[in-house]
């Protein structure tokens, strides 16, 4: 499902227009980019939490020539997916 169809559907579940939907899924996705760019954590009950871990720099090795190269540190964003989202996936039962 690409972000189109994530639009499509939010409009036809909570009845609303497109451009509504489209605008609510943007607002969710760029709160939660700035709450990771504050460094803090997303957490939606149920649904999952979203995390930033740091990674050290380190060296690494290019594939084509196997010369050694270094690797800056990053940050990467994660997320750790919630108890009722696993149960749902694996068409588990609620109760």
């Amino acid at each position: 499902m690409n972000k189109a169809e994530l639009i499509d559907a939010i409009s036809a579940a909570a009845q609303v227009p497109k451009v509504t939907a489209a605008s609510a899924l943007n607002a969710i996705t760029n709160s939660i980019s700035e709450a990771l760019q504050q460094g803090d954590n997303v957490t939606l009950v149920g649904f999952g939490t979203f995390t930033v871990k740091a990674r050290a720099a380190r060296e690494g090795r290019n594939p084509r020539t196997g010369g050694k190269i270094n690797i800056a540190a990053a940050k990467s964003p994660t997320f750790k997916a919630g108890k009722d989202l696993k149960n749902a996936v694996n068409l588990v039962p609620r109760g």
